[in-house]
């Protein structure tokens, strides 16, 4: 985050911080499973620390080719336009998502240091992570084509996974952190960080997730009406009335 922050300042752009956040998971992953070597099963650190590899890289990769040559984030821009300053980004952007962060990858830091071989609870977090996986990617892609293609500027994205629910990424993240808690929740120790991913769904869902994706959204022409038919957050097949 720090490494953001220095680039964030050179460039005039904070929205980086956005691709720092997956990588950063991504390195808290790898420097537990170099530290916890000889300590934790290493089934289960290798199983963790790939999981979360490949989920941080894929959507680093994502938000970083999705905002090339792109200007400030708006959330950004009204957030730091209060506090002109590289010291008032750093503490509300950079050190407060480095905290989050830290915290929400609780049940993989976790799972790093867990002597016991992984049991049957193991396949549902692969499972409930896989699902979650495949939410963000195909919700990512079809929402990608749909913007790509000129006609549809100005339009909302009505079709496949988001007429299921009006947030397919926000609904696989959350899966993956559930996945990534039930890694550990066969132990007591593991159960100490439900808090972690409770924290990561309120985020999605009522915090900086959903609430403010859904305020540059309103604005658009058949807004409440998909907001009617379609689920907010939990799939599911959409009203017909």
């Amino acid at each position: 985050m720090l490494a953001a922050f220095a680039i964030g300042v050179r460039t005039g752009r904070h929205r980086g911080v956005d691709v720092a956040w997956g990588l950063a998971f991504v390195a808290v992953a790898l420097t537990g499973y170099g530290l916890s070597a000889g300590h934790g099963d290493d089934g289960r650190r290798l199983l963790a620390t790939a999981l979360v590899t490949a989920w941080g890289l894929r959507l680093s990769g994502h938000i970083g080719w999705r905002s090339r040559g792109a200007p400030e984030d708006p959330r950004y821009a009204r957030m730091l336009a209060r506090k002109p300053g590289p010291w008032y980004a750093l503490r509300k952007v950079y050190l407060l998502q480095a905290g989050l962060l830290w915290f929400v990858s609780l049940p993989v830091q976790v799972a790093q240091y867990l002597p016991d071989r992984l049991g049957p609870l193991a396949v549902a977090a692969v499972a409930l992570w896989t699902l979650g996986l495949v939410f963000e990617t195909v919700g990512d892609r079809q929402l990608a084509v749909f913007r790509a293609d000129p006609a549809n500027r100005g339009r909302l994205m009505t079709e496949g996974l988001w007429s299921w629910t009006r947030h397919p990424n926000y609904f696989g993240d959350a899966c993956v952190w559930w996945g990534l808690f039930l890694l550990v929740a066969d132990r007591p120790l593991g159960w100490a960080t439900v808090l972690s991913p409770l924290l990561m769904n309120w985020l999605l869902a009522y915090g900086s997730g959903k609430p403010m994706a859904e305020r540059g959204s309103a604005g658009k022409p058949g807004w409440a009406e998909y907001a009617a038919r379609t689920s907010g957050f939990f799939p599911r097949p959409p009203h017909r009335s």
